[in-house]
């Protein structure tokens, strides 16, 4: 993972641009628990502020993820822009703003931090175009779904007890609803 280091100390008053295939290896030797599988091109352009550097990213291709409804591995694209600042202190540490590296080491290590720019893409939910899925996994989930609709749960329709007498606080609850 060595080749994702940038050497902080050769950037001068010119950016300096950086290519990187993130392929299978990559994400296999990152072993993070989102993306196991992928091909996307990274290019990572360096500028140096003064005393502190800016790591633009752009990354561009496509990664592997499961699909959420039928656990199937799903092809999904990447079109993905970020930033980091970077500057050097006295020891390693990572805030919300600044990643802080120690000067005699000279170098940030971008392997996590791209991964991490990725995984940070993925949308909430991921599936399969329709017809896309697993039929045999379909028609598992199928058996075993609900026979309750959304309609089955109207607000009109909610049976209450009568003739019980019934905590005061549930009813300013009611009033909430049905506003």
């Amino acid at each position: 993972m060595n080749k994702y280091r940038i050497d902080l100390l050769s950037v001068g008053a010119d950016p300096v641009k950086y290519e990187f295939a993130l392929d299978n290896q990559y994400f296999k030797d990152i072993d993070g628990p989102e993306i196991q599988k992928g091909n996307v091109k990274a290019i990572v352009e360096v500028s140096r502020k003064h005393s502190s550097f800016v790591l633009k990213f752009k990354f561009e291709g496509s990664i592997v993820v499961a699909c959420d409804r039928c656990l199937d591995d799903m092809d999904l694209p990447v079109s993905v822009e970020s930033e980091l600042k970077v500057r050097f202190g006295n020891e390693y540490r990572d805030d919300d703003e600044w990643i802080i590296v120690p000067e005699e080491e000279g170098y940030v290590d971008t392997a996590w931090f791209m991964y991490e720019f990725i995984a940070l893409s993925i949308p909430i939910q991921h599936v399969h175009e329709e017809g896309q899925c697993n039929k045999e996994m379909m028609e598992k989930l199928n058996e075993h779904r609900s026979s309750f609709t959304d309609d089955d749960f109207a607000e009109d329709e909610v049976d209450e007890p009568t003739g019980e007498a019934t905590d005061p606080r549930w009813n300013e609850l009611k009033k909430i609803l049905n506003k």
